[in-house]
């Protein structure tokens, strides 16, 4: 029976290589985008490229909630397995903007859209367990030293895109390791990665000098996509890893985090105010001591 992965991010970049290298490790892959003609075209192209046709995918946009919610409803209805989410989507902004939802745009894409989905789809994980989460966070959590509760999403603070885009990526390590501190004892296990310094479109929603800065950059420096995917694809296949929990991992390779992604006030903390947004409330799984 083939195991099945869900990808959020899955059309371009990292993600795109990333359901490219499950797909090729024998993983029947649901990808998620925003643009339907684009998914569309990304499943045909990496059906071709890998041979394998249990490539599919699903549309939304994860900044809102209502798209995370049905995109959820949407797996499960077709889905009675998951053996593997990877969290992936992700984004930084030049200017301050908000969702449907009245939240800000860094903050709900690259950190609620973990958070919602991957509650919404774990009793899938706990049904197919051993099962994996693997969460794209980045080195630039280290950009900030903690998270500012006291304004999570710079209603009053001037927006400044890499401190909101660093504080979003703390946060990708503070969820996993909450997460992985929930699911312990379960056989589902939560791991976070540095993917390296991409070449990929991830600043496009950005303008002015801070999108070329961004360009000229990634193409001077950037590593490839596939070489950034790697890590993903090494914490969802390898058989090493495969009881590994609560770590965070670059290169494919165990490393440290700042001391800030490691409090586990902090951890907990993230965990209530998540909730607190999206307006449901996630116990920890039956038998495990929250």
């Amino acid at each position: 029976m083939k195991r099945i992965a869900l990808v959020t991010g899955g059309t371009s970049g990292i993600g795109k290589e990333t359901v490219r290298g499950l797909a090729r490790a024998g993983l029947a892959v649901v990808l998620v985008g925003r643009d339907r003609q684009k998914c569309n075209e990304v499943v045909q192209e990496l059906r071709a490229d890998t041979g394998q046709t249990d490539i599919t995918a699903l549309t939304a946009d994860l900044s809102r909630l209502e798209d995370i919610r049905r995109v959820a409803d949407d797996f499960r209805a077709d889905y009675p397995r998951l053996n593997v989410l990877v969290n992936n989507v992700g984004a930084i902004f030049d200017t301050r903007r908000s969702t449907p939802d009245g939240l800000e745009q860094t903050f709900a894409l690259n950190h609620i859209s973990y958070f919602l989905l991957t509650n919404l789809l774990l009793d899938r994980l706990l049904a197919s367990a051993p099962a994996r989460v693997v969460n794209v966070s980045s080195a630039a959590h280290r950009f900030v030293p903690g998270v500012d509760f006291d304004d999570l999403q710079f209603e009053r603070k001037p927006y400044a895109p890499m401190t909101a885009y660093g504080q979003s990526k703390l946060m990708n390590i503070l969820f996993s390791q909450e997460l992985a501190r929930r699911l312990d004892g379960t056989g589902v296990t939560s791991n976070s990665l540095h993917p390296g310094g991409v070449a990929s479109n991830f600043a496009d929603n950005t303008t002015g000098w801070f999108r070329l800065t961004a360009r000229v950059l990634k193409w001077a420096i950037g590593i490839s996509p596939a070489r950034g995917a790697e890590t993903s694809v090494y914490l969802a296949t390898a058989d090493e890893v495969a009881g590994v929990s609560g770590r965070y991992f670059e290169r494919c390779r165990a490393a440290t985090t700042s001391a800030a992604a490691m409090d586990p006030t902090a951890q907990a903390r993230l965990w209530q105010v998540s909730e607190q947004v999206v307006g449901q409330v996630f116990p920890s799984p039956a038998g495990v001591t929250s």
